[in-house]
């Protein structure tokens, strides 16, 4: 239990981390502009990340599967701005 608790809170933080920036990357517009609504966001999705750190069987496979989730996410942030997508 400990285990997944302690996914949810460091690697779950990554998670919302990443997610609110593509929150305030995303919609069109000045990333400026959704600064305050996606750092309003970023508190229950790390909270959903906490969550979802416990639909796992085993803390081994909580923090491979979110450690993968924010890689993932802060790989698609960082090729949207590579392209140019994102400023």
């Amino acid at each position: 239990m400990w285990g997944r608790a302690s996914a949810g809170i460091v690697v779950g933080f990554l998670v919302a981390a990443g997610l609110t920036g593509l929150v305030a990357w995303l919609p069109p517009g000045h990333w400026q502009a959704a600064l305050v609504p996606s750092l309003i966001a970023f508190i229950p999705l790390w909270m959903l990340a906490a969550i979802w750190a416990f639909s796992f069987r085993t803390a081994a496979r909580a923090w491979a599967l979110l450690g993968a989730s924010a890689a993932g996410i802060f790989l698609l942030l960082w090729l949207l701005r590579l392209s140019g997508a994102v400023q």
